[in-house]
């Protein structure tokens, strides 16, 4: 008789003790999904910031860039000139052979740089 006691004793307590097992790992669920959520939320809000203030200074740079650069027309050429050198560095790659016109900003900037890369004085000589 006693075994048959001792052994319902012991399958009731693995019961409650399955029961609250249960319950823990459910909390610790439901307790992880809240965490998710709030890291989801979180990290949302900072890109969304993230953005706001890249925008506020891509639109201030535009600005200052726009007023240096419209202040006289040398100001407007040497930046079209800038931007087109910036140009030419992603489209030409090592071992691109040009094929460009004489009269080409390129063509005229090249002709001016001497060997070692300095820019060196040109004359216009009719032709050239």
């Amino acid at each position: 008789m006693r075994p048959k006691i001792y052994d319902r004793m012991i399958s009731e307590r693995r019961q409650i003790a399955e029961r609250f097992l249960s319950e823990g790992n459910g909390e610790a669920a439901r307790i992880r999904g809240n965490r998710v959520r709030d890291l989801n939320k979180i990290q949302s809000e900072a890109y969304r910031q993230v953005e706001k203030i890249r925008g506020v200074g891509d639109a201030k740079a535009t600005e200052i860039y726009a007023r240096a650069y419209n202040q006289n027309t040398e100001a407007v050429e040497f930046y079209e000139f800038t931007r087109t050198m910036q140009s030419y560095r992603s489209v030409i790659a090592d071992n691109t052979t040009l094929v460009i016109s004489t009269d080409s900003d390129l063509f005229k900037f090249l002709k001016g740089m001497a060997p070692d890369g300095e820019v060196t004085q040109t004359k216009n000589r009719g032709g050239d």
